[in-house]
């Protein structure tokens, strides 16, 4: 069983808990399995021996959701040496209507819609809502976590120049 934490993340002032412990750098970064646009399962291992960012929005179809991806998209054209995902709970074939919409080519994206389990492995399932809380993690090619940002508040943009930062000291 997962630990809950009450009140770990806020939506504009309300509590929410979320499920699973809150990662620290230097931990390894969890494998676990989310699904692709096209609904095909893809293992996060698969990203062994490149940078990641990996960029979590509560859903795509939210204007700070929609920003922030967009924004690691245009981030990762100037960046093609490292891998920039986003993770979402929504379902793949939303994710690809809104990549085709947002003409997003840079990040690839990936859903944690099926289990929740990359939520629960890296402690950002919101209970209450089945979507992943707001965050960024920086992965290094050997899979260790080097930068870790949970918002507080889910209704609040990520720190995107420490992400960003982070990024170019491991290329």
């Amino acid at each position: 069983m997962s630990t809950e934490r009450p009140g770990a993340v806020t939506l504009k002032g309300a509590p929410l808990t979320v499920v699973g412990n809150q990662l620290k750098v230097g931990d390894q970064f969890p494998d676990v399995t989310l699904v692709a646009p096209d609904w095909n399962p893809v293992k996060l291992s698969a990203y062994k021996g490149a940078v990641c960012l990996i960029s979590v929005a509560p859903s795509l179809d939210t204007g700070i959701c929609d920003a922030q991806t967009r924004r690691f998209d245009q981030e990762a054209a100037a960046m093609p040496q490292a891998k920039f995902i986003t993770v979402s709970a929504d379902l793949p074939w939303a994710q690809r209507n809104w990549a085709g919409q947002a003409e997003a080519k840079n990040v690839t994206i990936l859903s944690d819609h099926h289990d929740m389990a990359f939520g629960d492995a890296v402690g950002v399932h919101v209970k209450e809502m089945r979507i992943d809380q707001r965050s960024v993690f920086v992965v290094d090619r050997e899979g260790a976590l080097r930068y870790a940002e949970y918002a507080p508040e889910i209704a609040q943009h990520p720190n995107y120049d420490a992400a960003l930062d982070a990024v170019k000291q491991l290329l």
